[in-house]
Formats: structure tokens, sequence, C-alpha cells
């Protein structure tokens, strides 16, 4: 079974957001602005990605 692996970036800084968006960030290993990760695609990385999909992009 093929795991997918969803890429994000940090494409909005994380001042003034508020504190569970930038928990949720931080969750997903994402601290600098145009920092990129790769995260399995799981519900609960996808519930932290629809706290910020403001902030992010989501390949």
């Amino acid at each position: 079974m093929v795991e997918k692996v969803l890429t994000i970036k940090l494409k909005k800084s994380l001042i003034g957001s508020k504190d569970y968006q930038r928990q949720s960030v931080r969750g997903l290993g994402l601290s600098k602005l145009g920092q990129e990760v790769s995260v399995k695609d799981t519900p609960e990385n996808r519930g932290m990605i629809n706290k910020a999909i403001h902030l992010l992009e989501v390949n």
C-alpha cells in the first residue's frame, strides 16, 4: 500500500495569527517563511492544514 504525501510550504508569516494556527503550523514542522516539508496524508495532518490554510500552499 502506497501512502500519499503532501508537500506544504509556509507562504505567509505567522505574525498576527492566532495561537492555535501557530501551533498547527509548528506541528506540521514549519517554522520559517518559504520552508517546505513533506507530511503523510492523514486526517490529523489535514485538520492542522485546514486550521491555517490561508498561510500555507499545499501540493
